[in-house]
This record gives structure tokens, C-alpha cells and sequence, in this order.
């Protein structure tokens, strides 16, 4: 499925976006807020694009034929935490220098849309960690309210404070 914004693409990933991922995904700025690790290779970013990226609802947001970021929904049992039947977790990262211009915002309006229109989700959770404000102000100004306060731990076997928030139908 192919998703159009005013500014952005939502599409699959595909293997040819590896090179552009890795570019990315490497910034070590990135990943570890989001609770994974910087990719080392253009090959951890394939191994990416053929395993996690591949899951259903699952879209590289791209700019001007450029993939500069990730948005998914996902559904138990892929998600960060157990919400409950009929929830998925809306999950999104945006290359650094693509931050400040709406686009994480941008790339998860329609999809939140298609959840509840055609995919029967009810609630849509998300997490971000206290210090991460940008996300925090996405997510507000996506209409998520403050739902709880969870200890998560990283790939690093680190624990660390997250803010979960909710959207209802």
C-alpha cells in the first residue's frame, strides 16, 4: 500500500533502500531513543529492511524519492508492550536532518486514520521516553493523552523510563 501526504510518501520498504537506511540509521542520535541500536552496516540495514520493516503496516516515509524515516503500526505480538485486544502501537523515527518539519506528524496522521477506519484497532498506544520531548509534542499534537509511566529495558540489557500515551477511536 502506497500512503500520500502533502509532502511525504508512505511505502514498503524496499532492499534498495539499504544504503539510504544505514546513512541513517547509523547516528547513534537515532536509534538508541527509539530502543534500538545503531546499524554498523549497509548488511544490518538489509537485515532490517527483510525482517522488522517487513511487517505488515510498516512504511518508509519518504521525501523527494528519498526514504528519510520509518511509521508503523504494530500488533501483538511485535509491539514494545502488551495493550490489549484491539490496540496497536504506533511507532516512527525521522532521519536528524529531517527533524523540526512536521514530518513524523505528517507520516502518522493517515495511518492512525486507516487504524481505526480500516483495521479495526480501537486504541493506539505509544511510547516515548522522558526525555525525549520531540516525540512527547508529536504525539500531543496527534491527540494522545498521558496513559501511564513504564520501565523499559534496551538491547544494552539498560533500564530506562518511558511515557506511554493513548488514542482512542
Amino acid at each position: 500500500m502506497i500512503i500520500k501526504t502533502s509532502n511525504l510518501i508512505l511505502r514498503p520498504w524496499e532492499e534498495s533502500d539499504a544504503e539510504c537506511l544505514y546513512h541513517f540509521a547509523k547516528n547513534p542520535n537515532i536509534g538508541p531513543i527509539a530502543g534500538w541500536p545503531p546499524h554498523e552496516s549497509v548488511e544490518d540495514s538489509l537485515n532490517i529492511i527483510k525482517t522488522v520493516f517487513s511487517k505488515r503496516e510498516t512504511y518508509a516515509i519518504v521525501k523527494d524519492d528519498i526514504p528519510i524515516g520509518c511509521v508503523g503500526l504494530l500488533f501483538h505480538p511485535d509491539t514494545n508492550h502488551w495493550w490489549g485486544e484491539g490496540a496497536a502501537e504506533l511507532g516512527y523515527w525521522i532521519g536528524e536532518e529531517y527533524w523540526g518539519n512536521n514530518y513524523a506528524f505528517e507520516a502518522s496522521k493517515p495511518l492512525i486514520k486507516r487504524a481505526f477506519n480500516e483495521l479495526n484497532v480501537n486504541e493506539i498506544y505509544a511510547s516515548y521516553r522522558v526525555e525525549n520531548m520531540q516525540s512527547k509534542r508529536v504525539l500531543e499534537k496527534l491527540g494522545f493523552k498521558y496513559y501511564s509511566e513504564l520501565v523499559n529495558e534496551n538491547y544494552l540489557g539498560e533500564f530506562f523510563r518511558e511515557v506511554a500515551m493513548k488514542l482512542e477511536k
